[in-house]
């Protein structure tokens, strides 16, 4: 497995592969590896003869400090489980290397990145869309896997590729979950016990609502209740949002939902005292399907 740092030897080994016949597969990464990246890796080997990682914690696309500070790092034992997973090369480049200190160049797609993730973290979008660009110019890949659960960066990354005539695939690949159903995350490290436990309202909240869709319930005011009811459960949580959207625009869904709609939530959770440790943000999705005929009677309002 090769490991390279710089934009140019990697472009060079584009040309090479691309010279070869090759397809050249591309999964961008903010390390700290867990299966779902890997995931993400295999479905990459799918679609590719060749399967690169990319590892940078991009500062571009954190607004908070703190939050870029606390991210968890681990380049060793990121580079241990790409070669357990026969990654081909990882590109690993240093801040500079990425952002010129003279750079004045961003990327920006106005319109995605406003509701959800965009309404309350200024400019996060604005870097990976700028990062994901410097990738692909680097990387030459003919396909690019991104997961499901960054549902709004998929969905803003494919808008880019499309507006700027990007040549190149973007593949979404399915949510992985821990055995209890917990998205996999990153950030997931930074839980501590009992947050870690609380946790589990977010996949409870996709769950009710999801059984409430196929019972008849399609008031979105309802099912949006449900979803807080839900994530209240949690002494330690706090709701950034809970939304329902259209899967294609992210446009807000109709009063009663006659479509697909995804269902969006973004929950803090607090250190378990005031001062100690570190809040904790996770983000979790799910497209409800709405199938003419599902369930008869909607449920009744929750108190």
């Amino acid at each position: 497995m090769q490991v390279i740092q710089t934009v140019r030897e990697l472009q060079q080994l584009a040309d090479a592969e691309r010279a070869a016949g090759l397809r050249v597969a591309l999964v961008p990464t903010m390390g700290a590896l867990h299966a779902g990246h890997l995931s993400l890796v295999h479905a990459a080997r799918r679609r590719a003869d060749r399967v690169w990682v990319s590892i940078f914690v991009n500062p571009a696309q954190f607004n908070d400090p703190n939050d870029l500070a606390k991210y968890p790092r681990g380049m060793e034992r990121d580079l241990e489980a790409c070669r357990e997973a026969n990654v081909d090369a990882v590109f690993a480049p240093a801040p500079a290397e990425m952002y010129p200190a003279d750079a004045q160049t961003g990327v920006d797609v106005t319109e995605l990145t406003r509701p959800l993730c965009g309404s309350d973290r200024p400019g996060h979008f604005r870097g990976v869309t700028t990062i994901v660009s410097k990738l692909f110019l680097a990387a030459k890949p003919h396909v690019a896997v991104f997961g499901e659960k960054d549902f709004q960066q998929l969905a803003v990354i494919r808008r880019m590729v499309r507006d700027l005539g990007f040549d190149v695939e973007i593949v979404g690949a399915p949510i992985e979950r821990e055995p209890d159903g917990l998205a996999l995350s990153s950030r997931n490290l930074n839980l501590d016990p009992e947050a870690r436990r609380q946790a589990l309202v977010l996949v409870h909240a996709l769950d009710a609502c999801k059984l409430a869709v196929t019972a008849g319930e399609r008031r979105t005011a309802a099912l949006l209740h449900l979803a807080r009811h839900e994530i209240a459960k949690a002494t330690r949580a706090r709701i950034d949002y809970v939304e329902l959207r259209d899967p294609e625009t992210l446009a807000p869904a109709p009063e009663r939902l006659a479509s697909p709609a995804l269902l969006a939530l973004a929950v803090c959770f607090d250190p378990a005292e005031s001062g100690q440790g570190a809040t904790v943000r996770l983000i979790d999705n799910r497209v409800l399907e709405v199938h003419p005929g599902d369930g008869k009677v909607e449920p009744k309002e929750i108190d």
